[in-house]
């Protein structure tokens, strides 16, 4: 499936649900060595493995010596996908190979192009570069450092914020897919894909989203926060957006303070959130006290 520069002994095959804990160990590794931090969460590779669209065994290929994993790759989207490479068996070609076979995978289902996100400087952002691929798009992690005054933001008259009901779960879906499709290129997600990556993802609990309704309890915004860390102690706002004919009310500083807010009643000490250069975003979040941390760049290349 994949051959290797001077590497005989290593082996391939598709992976399956059972080695989601052995990419999130592998992709950990990668993360410690190139960031000094583990940003990925087990639950991550789980709630996008179980997406009912998603075809773990056609999207992904594993790379082994002997029974480690020391090599993955997934194609996530047709256009978007994931690699890591542990750092004791760098430069082995193994990068390389796995790039090429994304984008023969990502040319077999008819797209034109296909990028990954890597932090801006990196192994894996070097070896992208020499490759051939350019930047798509530059993204930021923000925090709200721990310790830092929450700001108070509240809603305008009528309006308030609070936990998305149940019965509410695809107003939630159409009004994130309605933001987020304004500016980025892909289908719709599914609603059944919606719910495996939220309120079925691992550790999910019914405070977790958060939504502004207006007088007549429509829901208008939502903000999706994620517990992360073991123990987990970092509320990682995953989602937010507002409609857009109920923006520039406040609503999205509403809901962003509200969500540090529980989260640490939940016992997070910092909050933080990711955005881009497509969203035109990032002045928002600095404006309640977010601070640029790393920085990371998604990496295309044409097919």
């Amino acid at each position: 499936m994949i051959d290797f520069r001077s590497a005989t002994s290593l082996t391939t095959r598709p992976l399956t649900m059972a080695d989601a804990r052995a990419v999130y160990e592998l992709a950990a590794a990668q993360e410690q060595h190139d960031l000094g931090k583990i940003e990925i969460e087990p639950a991550d590779i789980v709630a996008d493995w179980q997406r009912p669209s998603y075809d773990i065994g056609a999207s992904t290929i594993g790379v082994f010596d002997a029974a480690d994993l020391i090599g993955y790759a997934e194609l996530t989207a047709p256009d978007r996908c994931d690699a890591a490479v542990h750092p004791d068996h760098r430069r082995r070609g193994i990068g390389t190979a796995l790039a090429g076979w994304l984008q023969r995978r990502a040319r077999e289902l008819g797209s034109s192009v296909v990028g990954t996100p890597v932090p801006q400087g990196s192994p894996g952002d070097r070896l992208l570069t020499s490759l051939g691929y350019r930047v798509r798009w530059t993204s930021w992690v923000l925090a709200l450092p721990a310790g830092t005054t929450i700001p108070d933001r509240r809603p305008p008259a009528g309006y308030s914020v609070r936990e998305a009901h149940p019965d509410e779960y695809p107003q939630v879906h159409k009004v994130l897919e309605d933001a987020f499709l304004e500016w980025s290129v892909r289908d719709r997600e599914p609603y059944q894909d919606f719910l495996a990556k939220s309120v079925r993802r691992p550790g999910f609990e019914s405070w977790n989203l958060r939504v502004a309704v207006d007088p007549d309890e429509h829901v208008v915004g939502v903000a999706y926060v994620i517990m992360a860390g073991d123990p987990a102690d970092e509320a990682y706002v995953d989602r937010l957006a507002v409609r857009h004919d109920q923006r520039h009310r406040g609503l999205a500083q509403a809901l962003l303070v509200d969500a540090f807010a529980r989260g640490r009643g939940h016992g997070a000490s910092r909050s933080s959130l990711a955005t881009d250069s497509r969203t035109g975003a990032l002045t928002l979040y600095q404006k309640v006290g977010m601070v640029i941390g790393d920085v990371w760049l998604n990496r295309a290349i044409d097919l």
